[in-house]
């Protein structure tokens, strides 16, 4: 049985840079809505630290988010966005328990 998870993201830009993130992720996120098997997708943002972004998205299963890790969307867009970092992405999957 497959179950919906949840990826959260947290990005940490080099602060003048979030401009430069902000058209990548402008650029590529109606293609990640519509990417097979993803449900949702937003960006959130630190309120204390404003260079210090989230994505929060939903996926059909595991299977879904690692067919989208390992496409060309993906790869261009982590590219263009790795670059833009002032420290290492870290990333969570998550599913719901006990509702």
């Amino acid at each position: 049985m497959s179950v919906m998870i949840k990826r959260i993201v947290k990005l940490t830009f080099q602060p003048a840079l979030v401009p430069d993130f902000m058209a990548i992720f402008e650029e590529s996120k109606a293609k990640i809505r519509v990417f097979d098997g993803n449900l949702y997708l937003e960006l959130l943002r630190d309120i204390a630290q404003p260079h210090v972004l989230f994505t929060l998205s939903f996926w059909e299963d595991e299977a879904a988010l690692e067919r989208y890790r390992q496409s060309e969307l993906f790869r261009t867009t982590w590219a263009k966005t790795k670059a833009l970092f002032a420290e290492k992405a870290a990333a969570w999957t998550v599913e719901e328990v006990g509702n």
